[in-house]
């Protein structure tokens, strides 16, 4: 997409290194996949059965599996299953990764706070609708995928949730605890992104904020440090916020193909009059989010656009 360019080799000898760098490489940080399957009506646990077969043709061979004592005292009926074909290693052993299923229960959108419901901008239209006349939920995570390689993991799970919505056909939305993101389930059914796009559109949330008492604003995304990826952040003004959006997206996209490939200290192409410039390079550095949660993010700094004392 023509979104990276590598800086001319300049960059200090002391190369800013991201906290995520830092870390023990076999402690994978990014937590655990979790959505909501919002539904109006209460539905029924498939059989064991139904759910091996419609697994097995989204994620591989899998086997059911017996929850640990802990899960068993806390959660009954919880439907678990080994992932036979994604394997994860660790520096004391290894194993296939694991999926659950919650029995569909009472939804609470009270619990979903006044901030998150205003970033849940891919189905503002349908929001309140959805919010208020879905009244039931299937809980469903995925388990030890962190140790995945973070593009193995990205489709694991995507295709995880093309399974859960063929499994629930009548959920409405899809609720990302992650990222705070709301997304119909039709769009997943109608399989209107393919590939890691599907990662990018389902799960990451472009969020945007005005810093108050200015004309400044905030773009960042949420959920691509679950795939141990910093997530982008841009402080700025004078341009449309929906640009940056986009380039958000975009570049999130370039960032999980690649393997995180960009630096500190590197530049990406920037936009004029809504479009990818490559004559226009913005410098990326690691940053300290300015906005919750806290994390280390992928700050873009916008040239003439950027704001604050960066």
């Amino acid at each position: 997409m023509g979104l990276f360019k590598k800086k001319k080799p300049d960059r200090a000898p002391e190369e800013k290194k991201s906290p995520l760098d830092e870390m023990d490489p076999t402690i994978r940080p990014g937590g655990v996949f979790m959505v909501q399957l919002l539904m109006k009506d209460k539905c029924e646990m498939p059989s064991t059965e139904r759910m091996t077969e419609v697994l097995e043709r989204h994620i591989g061979r899998v086997e059911a599996a017996r929850p640990t004592d802990k899960m068993a005292d806390t959660m009954t009926d919880i439907a678990l299953f080994a992932a036979m074909d994604h394997i994860a290693k660790f520096s004391n052993g290894q194993g296939p990764v694991q999926v659950s299923i919650m029995p569909c229960d009472t939804f609470y959108p009270e619990k979903i706070d006044e901030m998150r419901r205003s970033q849940m901008w891919d189905c503002q239209e349908d929001r309140d609708r959805i919010l208020s006349e879905c009244k039931y939920c299937v809980f469903a995570n995925d388990i030890l995928t962190g140790a995945l390689d973070p593009l193995e993991r990205a489709n694991f799970d995507m295709d995880y949730l093309e399974a859960l919505l063929e499994l629930f056909p009548t959920c409405e939305a899809v609720y990302s605890l992650n990222s705070g993101k709301l997304i119909l389930a039709d769009t997943v059914r109608e399989k209107s992104y393919t590939g890691l796009d599907r990662y990018i559109h389902y799960v990451v949330n472009a969020r945007f904020f005005n810093i108050q008492g200015s004309n400044d604003y905030v773009v960042d995304t949420l959920g691509m440090s679950l795939l141990y990826i910093e997530d982008l952040q841009y402080h700025f003004h004078d341009m449309d916020p929906n640009w940056v959006v986009r380039h958000a997206y975009a570049i999130s996209s370039y960032i999980l193909e690649n393997s995180r490939p960009i630096k500190d200290g590197d530049t990406v192409d920037g936009v004029t009059d809504g479009m990818v410039d490559q004559n226009l390079q913005w410098k990326c550095r690691f940053e300290d989010a300015m906005i919750n949660p806290g994390r280390p993010v992928l700050d873009v700094h916008m040239g003439q656009y950027a704001a604050g004392g960066r």
